[in-house]
Protein backbone atom coordinates (compact mmCIF):
# COMPACT_ATOMS: atom_id res chain seq x y z
CA UNK A 1 0.00 0.00 0.00
CA UNK A 2 1.34 3.54 -0.74
CA UNK A 3 2.38 5.55 2.26
CA UNK A 4 0.11 8.46 1.13
CA UNK A 5 -3.70 8.28 0.46
CA UNK A 6 -4.82 9.42 -2.92
CA UNK A 7 -6.12 12.74 -1.17
CA UNK A 8 -2.63 13.34 0.21
CA UNK A 9 -4.24 12.69 3.64
CA UNK A 10 -1.87 10.69 5.26
CA UNK A 11 -3.75 7.69 7.20
CA UNK A 12 -3.58 6.23 10.06
CA UNK A 13 -2.77 3.10 9.07
CA UNK A 14 0.88 2.60 7.19
CA UNK A 15 1.82 -0.04 5.44
CA UNK A 16 4.41 -0.60 3.45
CA UNK A 17 7.52 -3.45 2.21
CA UNK A 18 10.54 -2.28 3.77
CA UNK A 19 13.55 -3.66 5.08
CA UNK A 20 14.46 -4.24 8.89
CA UNK A 21 18.25 -4.71 9.42
CA UNK A 22 18.86 -5.84 6.11
CA UNK A 23 15.90 -8.28 5.80
CA UNK A 24 12.90 -7.93 3.85
CA UNK A 25 9.80 -7.57 5.61
CA UNK A 26 5.93 -6.32 5.27
CA UNK A 27 5.68 -3.74 8.02
CA UNK A 28 2.27 -1.40 9.52
CA UNK A 29 2.55 1.29 12.14
CA UNK A 30 -1.06 1.58 13.72
CA UNK A 31 -0.90 5.54 14.71
CA UNK A 32 -4.48 5.19 16.90
CA UNK A 33 -2.45 2.60 18.88
CA UNK A 34 1.26 3.05 18.29
CA UNK A 35 1.77 -0.51 17.54
CA UNK A 36 4.75 -0.88 14.94
CA UNK A 37 4.90 -4.59 13.41
CA UNK A 38 6.73 -6.16 10.71
CA UNK A 39 7.23 -9.85 9.54
CA UNK A 40 9.53 -11.49 7.02
CA UNK A 41 9.60 -15.12 5.16
CA UNK A 42 11.97 -16.13 7.45
CA UNK A 43 9.43 -16.03 10.83
CA UNK A 44 10.75 -13.28 12.37
CA UNK A 45 7.74 -11.56 13.79
CA UNK A 46 7.93 -8.11 15.86
CA UNK A 47 5.82 -5.57 17.96
CA UNK A 48 6.68 -2.65 19.50
CA UNK A 49 4.72 -0.58 21.55
CA UNK A 50 5.58 3.25 20.69
CA UNK A 51 4.21 4.38 24.07
CA UNK A 52 5.93 2.01 26.42
CA UNK A 53 9.14 -0.01 24.60
CA UNK A 54 9.86 2.72 22.06
CA UNK A 55 12.79 5.49 23.84
CA UNK A 56 12.95 7.59 20.20
CA UNK A 57 13.80 7.32 17.00
CA UNK A 58 16.34 9.29 14.22
CA UNK A 59 15.72 9.73 10.55
CA UNK A 60 18.66 9.45 8.36
CA UNK A 61 17.63 9.62 4.36
CA UNK A 62 15.40 6.29 3.78
CA UNK A 63 16.57 5.17 7.52
CA UNK A 64 14.82 5.24 10.39
CA UNK A 65 16.83 3.80 13.60
CA UNK A 66 14.05 3.23 16.33
CA UNK A 67 15.47 2.89 19.83
CA UNK A 68 13.56 0.71 21.39
CA UNK A 69 14.05 -0.87 25.58
CA UNK A 70 12.37 -3.77 25.30
CA UNK A 71 11.95 -7.30 27.91
CA UNK A 72 15.29 -8.91 27.07
CA UNK A 73 12.99 -12.44 26.26
CA UNK A 74 10.58 -10.99 23.70
CA UNK A 75 12.61 -12.24 20.66
CA UNK A 76 11.91 -14.22 16.85
CA UNK A 77 8.01 -15.16 17.94
CA UNK A 78 6.64 -12.15 19.63
CA UNK A 79 4.27 -12.54 22.41
CA UNK A 80 3.06 -10.23 25.10
CA UNK A 81 5.68 -10.19 28.10
CA UNK A 82 4.69 -9.61 31.57
CA UNK A 83 6.47 -9.72 35.18
CA UNK A 84 9.33 -8.49 36.58
CA UNK A 85 11.68 -9.53 33.58
CA UNK A 86 14.37 -7.74 32.67
CA UNK A 87 14.39 -5.27 29.71
CA UNK A 88 17.36 -4.52 27.22
CA UNK A 89 18.33 -1.90 24.38
CA UNK A 90 18.13 -2.52 20.61
CA UNK A 91 18.19 -0.80 17.96
CA UNK A 92 15.87 -1.63 14.33
CA UNK A 93 16.73 -0.07 11.03
CA UNK A 94 14.00 0.27 9.00
CA UNK A 95 14.88 1.04 5.68
CA UNK A 96 11.86 2.37 3.34
CA UNK A 97 11.82 2.75 0.00
CA UNK A 98 12.00 6.05 -0.55
CA UNK A 99 13.19 9.18 1.60
CA UNK A 100 9.37 10.93 0.88
CA UNK A 101 8.03 7.88 2.26
CA UNK A 102 11.08 7.50 5.36
CA UNK A 103 9.42 11.31 6.26
CA UNK A 104 5.35 10.27 6.25
CA UNK A 105 6.53 7.27 8.91
CA UNK A 106 9.02 9.42 11.07
CA UNK A 107 6.17 12.11 11.25
CA UNK A 108 3.85 9.61 12.43
CA UNK A 109 6.18 8.59 14.96
CA UNK A 110 6.67 11.66 15.89
CA UNK A 111 3.57 12.89 16.38
CA UNK A 112 2.41 10.45 18.11
CA UNK A 113 5.01 10.37 21.17
CA UNK A 114 5.02 14.13 21.34
CA UNK A 115 1.07 13.49 22.36
CA UNK A 116 2.49 10.93 25.30
CA UNK A 117 3.54 14.24 27.08
CA UNK A 118 7.20 13.12 27.94
CA UNK A 119 9.69 15.33 29.65
CA UNK A 120 11.57 17.34 27.05
CA UNK A 121 14.05 19.42 29.67
CA UNK A 122 15.32 17.45 33.07
CA UNK A 123 17.71 19.08 35.74
CA UNK A 124 19.41 16.44 36.92
CA UNK A 125 20.82 16.45 40.76
CA UNK A 126 23.74 14.37 41.16
CA UNK A 127 24.72 13.28 44.73
CA UNK A 128 28.88 11.76 44.37
CA UNK A 129 28.59 11.09 47.79
CA UNK A 130 26.23 8.77 48.45
CA UNK A 131 25.84 4.84 48.63
CA UNK A 132 29.50 3.18 47.65
CA UNK A 133 29.94 6.87 45.50
CA UNK A 134 28.85 5.12 42.27
CA UNK A 135 26.46 7.73 41.43
CA UNK A 136 28.65 9.67 38.60
CA UNK A 137 29.19 5.57 37.15
CA UNK A 138 25.70 5.03 37.24
CA UNK A 139 24.68 7.93 35.62
CA UNK A 140 27.58 7.47 32.76
CA UNK A 141 26.99 3.64 32.21
CA UNK A 142 23.01 3.57 32.99
CA UNK A 143 21.32 6.90 32.74
CA UNK A 144 22.80 9.01 30.12
CA UNK A 145 22.59 6.24 27.34
CA UNK A 146 18.86 6.36 27.67
CA UNK A 147 18.26 9.90 28.13
CA UNK A 148 20.34 10.80 24.64
CA UNK A 149 18.50 7.47 22.86
CA UNK A 150 15.36 9.46 23.94
CA UNK A 151 16.56 12.72 23.12
CA UNK A 152 16.10 14.71 26.37
CA UNK A 153 18.09 17.55 26.85
CA UNK A 154 19.08 17.85 30.41
CA UNK A 155 21.39 19.71 32.33
CA UNK A 156 23.26 17.86 35.40
CA UNK A 157 24.37 19.54 38.91
CA UNK A 158 26.76 17.91 41.50
CA UNK A 159 25.90 18.31 45.31
CA UNK A 160 28.93 19.46 47.13
CA UNK A 161 27.57 19.59 50.52
CA UNK A 162 24.76 18.44 52.60
CA UNK A 163 22.08 20.59 51.59
CA UNK A 164 23.01 21.73 48.55
CA UNK A 165 20.19 20.24 46.51
CA UNK A 166 17.96 21.72 48.97
CA UNK A 167 19.80 25.18 47.76
CA UNK A 168 19.32 24.19 44.11
CA UNK A 169 15.66 23.55 44.16
CA UNK A 170 14.90 26.78 46.40
CA UNK A 171 16.74 29.03 43.34
CA UNK A 172 16.19 26.70 40.26
CA UNK A 173 14.15 28.71 37.13
CA UNK A 174 11.74 25.88 36.70
CA UNK A 175 10.20 27.33 33.42
CA UNK A 176 13.40 26.01 32.14
CA UNK A 177 12.86 22.33 32.41
CA UNK A 178 9.90 20.22 32.79
CA UNK A 179 10.86 18.24 35.81
CA UNK A 180 13.80 17.88 38.76
CA UNK A 181 15.68 14.30 38.52
CA UNK A 182 17.61 12.89 41.31
CA UNK A 183 20.79 10.07 41.01
CA UNK A 184 21.06 9.42 44.45
CA UNK A 185 19.86 7.71 47.25
CA UNK A 186 16.65 9.47 49.32
CA UNK A 187 17.92 12.05 50.97
CA UNK A 188 18.43 14.26 47.80
CA UNK A 189 15.07 13.61 46.90
CA UNK A 190 14.06 15.00 49.96
CA UNK A 191 16.29 18.40 50.29
CA UNK A 192 14.74 19.18 46.55
CA UNK A 193 10.93 18.73 48.47
CA UNK A 194 11.96 20.75 50.92
CA UNK A 195 13.89 23.74 48.84
CA UNK A 196 10.53 23.52 46.43
CA UNK A 197 8.58 23.88 49.86
CA UNK A 198 10.37 26.87 50.72
CA UNK A 199 10.39 28.59 48.04
CA UNK A 200 7.28 31.41 47.65
CA UNK A 201 6.11 30.09 45.12
CA UNK A 202 5.45 26.75 46.84
CA UNK A 203 1.97 25.90 45.63
CA UNK A 204 3.45 25.94 42.31
CA UNK A 205 7.05 24.72 42.45
CA UNK A 206 5.83 21.65 44.46
CA UNK A 207 4.33 20.53 41.18
CA UNK A 208 7.12 20.03 39.34
CA UNK A 209 7.30 16.72 38.52
CA UNK A 210 10.30 14.87 40.58
CA UNK A 211 11.72 11.69 39.30
CA UNK A 212 14.68 8.98 41.49
CA UNK A 213 17.23 7.38 40.35
CA UNK A 214 18.44 4.56 42.80
CA UNK A 215 22.20 5.34 43.30
CA UNK A 216 22.39 5.46 47.11
CA UNK A 217 22.48 3.26 50.33
CA UNK A 218 18.52 2.76 51.43
CA UNK A 219 16.29 3.77 47.50
CA UNK A 220 13.46 3.14 49.35
CA UNK A 221 11.59 5.58 47.15
CA UNK A 222 12.33 4.09 44.10
CA UNK A 223 11.82 0.66 44.65
CA UNK A 224 8.30 1.61 46.06
CA UNK A 225 7.60 3.22 42.93
CA UNK A 226 9.03 0.47 40.57
CA UNK A 227 7.55 -2.35 42.60
CA UNK A 228 3.71 -0.70 42.43
CA UNK A 229 3.90 -1.25 39.25
CA UNK A 230 5.07 -4.93 38.95
CA UNK A 231 8.49 -3.59 37.60
CA UNK A 232 11.93 -5.29 38.36
CA UNK A 233 13.69 -3.13 40.34
CA UNK A 234 16.63 -1.43 38.57
CA UNK A 235 18.25 1.71 37.57
CA UNK A 236 17.26 1.44 33.77
CA UNK A 237 13.36 0.82 34.57
CA UNK A 238 13.88 3.85 36.89
CA UNK A 239 15.16 5.80 34.18
CA UNK A 240 12.53 4.46 31.75
CA UNK A 241 9.71 5.14 34.41
CA UNK A 242 10.94 9.20 33.62
CA UNK A 243 11.27 8.80 30.45
CA UNK A 244 8.00 7.66 29.71
CA UNK A 245 6.75 10.67 32.04
CA UNK A 246 3.64 9.01 33.83
CA UNK A 247 3.22 10.63 37.02
CA UNK A 248 1.29 9.97 39.87
CA UNK A 249 0.32 12.49 43.33
CA UNK A 250 3.17 12.10 46.55
CA UNK A 251 1.85 12.44 49.93
CA UNK A 252 4.22 14.66 52.08
CA UNK A 253 4.23 15.01 55.74
CA UNK A 254 4.80 17.77 57.89
CA UNK A 255 7.18 17.29 60.69
CA UNK A 256 6.52 19.76 63.05
CA UNK A 257 7.71 20.89 66.58
CA UNK A 258 6.75 24.91 67.44
CA UNK A 259 8.18 26.82 64.60
CA UNK A 260 10.63 24.28 62.87
CA UNK A 261 8.75 22.50 60.15
CA UNK A 262 10.99 19.42 58.30
CA UNK A 263 8.67 18.00 55.05
CA UNK A 264 9.17 14.20 54.86
CA UNK A 265 8.44 11.87 51.78
CA UNK A 266 9.66 8.88 53.12
CA UNK A 267 9.85 8.11 56.92
CA UNK A 268 10.07 8.72 60.41
CA UNK A 269 12.32 6.77 63.45
CA UNK A 270 13.31 6.66 66.82
CA UNK A 271 15.08 3.78 68.73
CA UNK A 272 16.44 0.46 67.07
CA UNK A 273 15.98 1.57 63.35
CA UNK A 274 17.38 5.24 63.86
CA UNK A 275 20.30 3.87 65.99
CA UNK A 276 21.28 2.22 62.58
CA UNK A 277 20.71 4.19 60.40
CA UNK A 278 22.84 7.00 61.86
CA UNK A 279 24.86 5.39 63.88
CA UNK A 280 25.96 2.79 61.10
CA UNK A 281 27.02 6.22 59.67
CA UNK A 282 30.81 5.14 59.89
CA UNK A 283 30.60 2.03 57.82
CA UNK A 284 29.46 3.96 54.74
CA UNK A 285 31.93 1.97 52.64
CA UNK A 286 29.98 -1.10 53.23
CA UNK A 287 27.29 0.02 51.00
CA UNK A 288 23.80 -0.76 52.38
CA UNK A 289 25.58 -4.16 53.73
CA UNK A 290 26.37 -1.64 56.71
CA UNK A 291 22.92 -1.90 57.46
CA UNK A 292 22.97 -5.37 58.61
CA UNK A 293 26.32 -5.35 59.96
CA UNK A 294 25.04 -2.48 62.61
CA UNK A 295 21.41 -4.09 63.09
CA UNK A 296 22.85 -7.71 64.29
CA UNK A 297 25.59 -5.14 66.68
CA UNK A 298 21.92 -3.23 68.16
CA UNK A 299 20.36 -6.61 68.55
CA UNK A 300 22.88 -7.96 70.92
CA UNK A 301 22.86 -5.00 72.84
CA UNK A 302 19.79 -4.06 72.34
CA UNK A 303 18.11 -0.73 73.66
CA UNK A 304 14.72 0.88 75.08
CA UNK A 305 13.30 3.91 75.34
CA UNK A 306 10.96 5.22 77.53
CA UNK A 307 8.07 7.48 75.67
CA UNK A 308 4.69 8.10 74.25
CA UNK A 309 2.91 8.10 71.09
CA UNK A 310 -0.44 9.70 70.14
CA UNK A 311 -2.28 8.59 66.58
CA UNK A 312 -5.23 9.05 64.97
CA UNK A 313 -5.93 5.19 63.70
CA UNK A 314 -6.51 4.90 59.92
CA UNK A 315 -9.83 2.77 59.37
CA UNK A 316 -10.07 -0.72 60.56
CA UNK A 317 -7.56 0.02 63.30
CA UNK A 318 -8.93 1.66 65.84
CA UNK A 319 -8.86 -0.77 68.31
CA UNK A 320 -5.39 -0.11 68.82
CA UNK A 321 -4.13 1.92 71.37
CA UNK A 322 -5.92 3.57 75.04
CA UNK A 323 -8.34 6.59 73.71
CA UNK A 324 -7.19 9.90 74.45
CA UNK A 325 -9.81 12.32 75.78
CA UNK A 326 -9.88 15.53 73.73
CA UNK A 327 -8.90 17.72 77.18
CA UNK A 328 -5.80 15.81 77.50
CA UNK A 329 -5.14 16.00 73.93
CA UNK A 330 -5.56 19.60 73.18
CA UNK A 331 -3.19 20.10 76.42
CA UNK A 332 -0.30 17.90 74.54
CA UNK A 333 -0.60 20.08 71.35
CA UNK A 334 2.95 20.76 69.97
CA UNK A 335 4.22 24.16 72.01
CA UNK A 336 4.46 27.50 69.96
CA UNK A 337 8.06 27.34 70.92
CA UNK A 338 10.95 28.73 68.76
CA UNK A 339 13.41 25.08 68.36
CA UNK A 340 16.60 24.33 67.58
CA UNK A 341 17.38 26.11 64.60
CA UNK A 342 13.84 26.87 63.64
CA UNK A 343 15.60 30.51 62.63
CA UNK A 344 16.77 28.52 59.25
CA UNK A 345 13.12 27.61 58.50
CA UNK A 346 11.40 29.79 55.27
CA UNK A 347 7.99 31.01 56.65
CA UNK A 348 7.25 32.23 53.45
CA UNK A 349 7.13 29.06 52.10
CA UNK A 350 4.19 25.94 53.09
CA UNK A 351 3.26 25.87 56.53
CA UNK A 352 1.74 22.71 56.34
CA UNK A 353 -1.58 21.12 55.53
CA UNK A 354 -5.06 22.89 57.22
CA UNK A 355 -6.87 20.33 59.22
CA UNK A 356 -8.27 20.82 62.97
CA UNK A 357 -6.63 18.01 65.09
CA UNK A 358 -8.77 18.43 67.54
CA UNK A 359 -11.85 16.78 66.26
CA UNK A 360 -10.39 13.43 65.80
CA UNK A 361 -9.94 10.45 67.78
CA UNK A 362 -6.50 10.21 69.27
CA UNK A 363 -5.29 7.06 70.47
CA UNK A 364 -2.35 6.37 73.18
CA UNK A 365 0.63 4.10 73.63
CA UNK A 366 2.98 4.40 76.42
CA UNK A 367 6.60 2.93 76.26
CA UNK A 368 9.19 1.39 76.70
CA UNK A 369 9.53 1.35 73.44
CA UNK A 370 12.60 -0.61 70.99
CA UNK A 371 11.39 1.53 67.95
CA UNK A 372 8.98 3.72 66.21
CA UNK A 373 8.72 3.88 63.02
CA UNK A 374 6.39 5.44 59.98
CA UNK A 375 6.31 5.07 56.58
CA UNK A 376 4.59 7.05 54.08
CA UNK A 377 5.48 4.30 51.26
CA UNK A 378 5.64 0.59 51.68
CA UNK A 379 9.55 0.19 51.29
CA UNK A 380 11.86 1.83 53.22
CA UNK A 381 14.86 -0.03 51.13
CA UNK A 382 14.95 -1.52 48.27
CA UNK A 383 14.84 -5.00 50.74
CA UNK A 384 12.94 -3.97 53.75
CA UNK A 385 9.14 -3.23 53.38
CA UNK A 386 7.79 -2.32 56.91
CA UNK A 387 4.54 -0.82 55.83
CA UNK A 388 2.49 -2.72 53.16
CA UNK A 389 -0.49 -0.65 53.91
CA UNK A 390 -1.50 3.10 55.65
CA UNK A 391 -2.51 2.17 59.51
CA UNK A 392 -2.36 6.29 60.66
CA UNK A 393 -3.50 9.69 59.73
CA UNK A 394 -2.09 11.52 62.22
CA UNK A 395 1.07 11.13 64.66
CA UNK A 396 2.59 12.57 67.75
CA UNK A 397 5.70 11.89 69.49
CA UNK A 398 6.92 12.57 73.12
CA UNK A 399 10.45 10.93 73.09
CA UNK A 400 12.20 9.99 76.38
CA UNK A 401 15.12 8.27 77.76
CA UNK A 402 16.82 5.45 77.55
CA UNK A 403 15.62 2.65 79.84
CA UNK A 404 18.71 2.20 82.49
CA UNK A 405 20.42 4.78 81.59
CA UNK A 406 18.36 7.69 82.12
CA UNK A 407 21.33 10.38 80.92
CA UNK A 408 21.38 9.07 77.31
CA UNK A 409 18.19 9.97 75.43
CA UNK A 410 17.63 8.70 71.23
CA UNK A 411 18.15 9.82 67.54
CA UNK A 412 14.74 11.45 65.80
CA UNK A 413 15.57 10.28 62.04
CA UNK A 414 13.55 11.58 58.96
CA UNK A 415 14.47 10.68 55.67
CA UNK A 416 17.86 10.20 56.74
CA UNK A 417 18.17 13.56 58.37
CA UNK A 418 18.86 13.41 62.11
CA UNK A 419 15.99 16.22 63.17
CA UNK A 420 16.79 15.66 66.87
CA UNK A 421 18.52 13.78 69.40
CA UNK A 422 19.42 13.32 73.05
CA UNK A 423 22.32 13.66 75.20
CA UNK A 424 24.48 10.71 74.85
CA UNK A 425 23.55 9.69 71.36
CA UNK A 426 25.89 9.44 68.21
CA UNK A 427 27.67 12.66 67.45
CA UNK A 428 25.74 14.53 70.46
CA UNK A 429 27.92 17.38 70.06
CA UNK A 430 25.80 18.14 66.34
CA UNK A 431 22.33 18.52 68.55
CA UNK A 432 22.88 22.35 68.67
CA UNK A 433 22.67 22.68 64.76
CA UNK A 434 19.56 20.08 65.15
CA UNK A 435 15.95 21.12 63.42
CA UNK A 436 14.39 20.48 66.85
CA UNK A 437 15.05 19.44 70.12
CA UNK A 438 14.68 15.67 72.19
CA UNK A 439 12.03 15.66 74.29
CA UNK A 440 9.14 18.04 73.83
CA UNK A 441 6.35 16.83 71.48
CA UNK A 442 7.23 16.33 67.60
CA UNK A 443 3.89 16.03 65.36
CA UNK A 444 3.04 14.26 61.76
CA UNK A 445 0.18 15.44 59.77
CA UNK A 446 0.08 14.70 55.89
CA UNK A 447 -0.74 16.46 53.05
CA UNK A 448 -2.07 14.08 50.57
CA UNK A 449 -1.03 14.17 46.94
CA UNK A 450 0.94 17.31 47.49
CA UNK A 451 3.84 17.20 45.64
CA UNK A 452 4.04 15.02 42.11
CA UNK A 453 6.62 12.48 41.01
CA UNK A 454 7.26 10.14 37.96
CA UNK A 455 6.46 6.80 37.99
CA UNK A 456 6.35 3.88 35.88
CA UNK A 457 2.17 3.71 35.67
Amino acid sequence: MACKGEDGIQPLMLRERIRVDGVAADASFNASTGELRWGSSAGVNWCLMMESEVLGFKTKGVKIIVKAFVFASKGASFGASGGKLARTRKDFVLEMPSEQCAMIWSDKFGDLINLFGRPRRLFIILNPYGGKRCALKIFQNDVKPLLEASGIIYTLQETSYQLHARELAHKLDLLKYDGIVCVSGDGVLVEVVNGLLQREDWDTAVKVPLGIIPAGTGNGMAKSLLDSAGDSYSVSNAVFAIIRGHRRSLDVTTVQQGEARFFSVLMLTWGFVADVDIESEKYRWMGSARFDFYCFLRVVNMRKYHGNVQFVPAAGYEVYGEPLDRNESCKDEVPEQTCGVAARVQQCGYTGPKISLEDLEWKSVNGPFILVWLNNVPWSGEDVMPAPEAKVKAFRLRPGQRVGNPDKGGIIDSDGEVIARGEGTYECSLQETDLMTYGPPIQMTVDKGLATIFSPK
